[in-house]
């Protein structure tokens, strides 16, 4: 058996994760605007192609919906190696998931901007989970050496 012990360091995790709902709260609130915006009715997840060359409107609710959405494709690795992490690096995990989180902003309003290429200005994002994949690996060596 192996005690995992919390320092009080480990509440950079807990709101780093809390930041990381406000984020996909915010996402998904943009989408819900760009939606009444270009009026595509649900239970519709995209206006389709031909939609979006008659309207342009369509055309940018799909690129909000389309960021919110990678994100939550994301999202479970991101919470699991935050956490993962944190147990033995809570200040590096948490730096690292800032980074990320913040990249996924910059990640969107790129692509709110209806030209998806701009959505790669956060492409930064990924040194925030090559943090936390270490951080991670680094908890697991620990746990199994200990």
């Amino acid at each position: 058996m192996v005690l995992i012990e919390l320092t009080k360091d480990f509440g950079y995790v807990v709101l780093t994760g809390v930041a990381s709902v406000i984020l996909t709260t915010y996402l998904g609130f943009k989408v819900g605007g760009a939606r009444r915006n270009a009026g595509v009715p649900y239970p519709h997840a995209y206006a389709s192609k031909e939609e979006c060359e008659k309207d342009e409107k369509k055309m940018i609710f799909n690129c909000y919906q389309r960021a919110h959405q990678n994100t939550l494709e994301v999202y479970p690795a991101f919470l699991f190696t935050l956490l993962a992490g944190g147990i033995n690096h809570p200040v590096l995990s948490s730096i690292g998931g800032g980074i990320w989180l913040f990249g996924r902003l910059i990640y969107a309003w790129g692509y709110y901007s209806g030209n998806p290429k701009q959505r790669l200005r956060g492409a930064f994002g990924y040194i925030g989970v090559l943090l936390l994949l270490g951080t991670s690996i680094s908890s697991g060596v620990s746990l199994l050496t200990a």
